[in-house]
């Protein structure tokens, strides 16, 4: 593993009465990809703004190349952290042409340097032909690789991002999201995402740190943070699920309404006989049509690009059942559930 580049250790900060960040502790390593995943206002923009020195944490501290940066007591300043920002609004100077604007951090160079930086990274982002334009004459996409660009021209130590992709139309948010991704991991470049879109988070990130009301819930590898949440909080926070309960058997399995089911031992201190909601996912069981199956189709949703049928149980209780686009079935139909993964499922205690 590589050594971290950054390290928030314990970190909290308020303002007035509010907490907006409690606790957080996290690293990111060189080449690594970090997302803060939550909804407006949990405080994962306040996280950026103290590891970028553009606020003094109240109590832990923050670390750079090892190196103490952030303590209530002493402060390195901004531009000497090493540290590059790319924000929503891309932040270009509309008075500057664009290679201006690259050029814009690199007053320590020479000027046959600037230009052969400002060329490197240019070429970098894909946009060399581009650099005598302004803002205003680019789109949405341009803007943000070119904010990217100036960003990386300084060769930081690690980027931050805060929702760099909210301000795209949505047709080419995928696209320059991998192409951020692309530039990022060429340079082996220590990154923090922050975002409230949780597929974004899950397609660009090595390690997840969902967050909320300030804290930080779980961080760890995306499909762990989605298979084997942490809480039934995080569950909800980072996938589109239902809660099934069951009683534990001594083999450590779970007797449900859809089956015996495998959970995760490790999830929490469950004893057998103990009652539990077990995580569901829309794509963790098929359906087969069946005149005399225990379950009814109770409702049908067709999406697009797959069919999404609510499924009644025998005690009411009902799950969600995600289906190609071509499922036929229809409401009102009598089906058994087939389990498509073998587990462990993510299990709470009732």
């Amino acid at each position: 593993m590589n050594e971290a580049v950054l390290q928030c250790v314990g970190v909290t900060k308020s303002f007035g009465d509010f907490v907006a960040v409690r606790d957080v502790t996290f690293d990111v390593s060189r080449g690594e990809i970090v997302a803060i995943l939550g909804s407006s206002g949990c405080g994962k923009t306040t996280v950026l703004r103290l590891i970028a020195g553009l606020e003094r944490p109240d109590a832990g501290q923050i670390l750079i190349r090892g190196e103490v940066a952030s303590t209530p007591q002493r402060q390195t300043p901004p531009d000497k952290r090493g540290i590059g920002m790319v924000v929503q609004e891309y932040a270009l100077f509309p008075h500057m042409t664009v290679r201006q604007n690259v050029a814009f951090g690199l007053n320590n160079l020479s000027n046959d340097q600037k230009k052969d930086r400002v060329a490197e990274v240019m070429s970098l982002v894909r946009l060399e032909n581009l650099q005598d334009r302004y803002p205003h004459e680019l789109s949405g996409g341009q803007q943000q690789r070119i904010a990217l660009a100036r960003t990386m021209a300084p060769r930081p130590s690690a980027v931050l991002l805060d929702e760099p992709f909210s301000n795209i139309d949505a047709g080419l948010r995928s696209e320059v999201r991998r192409d951020v991704e692309e530039i990022l991991r060429v340079n082996d470049i220590a990154a923090v995402l922050v975002t409230h879109n949780r597929d974004e988070a899950f397609a660009i990130a090595d390690r997840v740190a969902v967050m909320s009301d300030g804290e930080l819930h779980q961080v760890d590898t995306p499909e762990a943070v989605y298979h084997l949440p942490s809480s039934k909080r995080v569950a909800q926070m980072t996938a589109t699920c239902d809660f099934i309960e069951g009683v534990v058997l001594q083999d450590g399995t779970v007797d449900t309404e859809a089956g015996i089911l495998a959970y995760d031992t490790h999830s929490s201190d469950i004893e057998p006989g103990s009652s539990v909601e077990l995580v569901i996912h829309p794509d963790d069981f098929g359906i087969d049509e069946n005149e005399s199956g225990a379950m009814i189709v109770q409702a049908r949703e067709f999406r697009g690009d797959a069919t999404v049928l609510m499924i009644a149980l025998p005690s009411g209780a009902t799950l969600r059942c995600r289906q190609d686009s071509h499922c036929a079935i229809t409401s009102g139909r009598r089906v058994d559930l087939i389990l498509n993964r073998p587990g462990p499922f993510a299990a709470f205690s009732v």
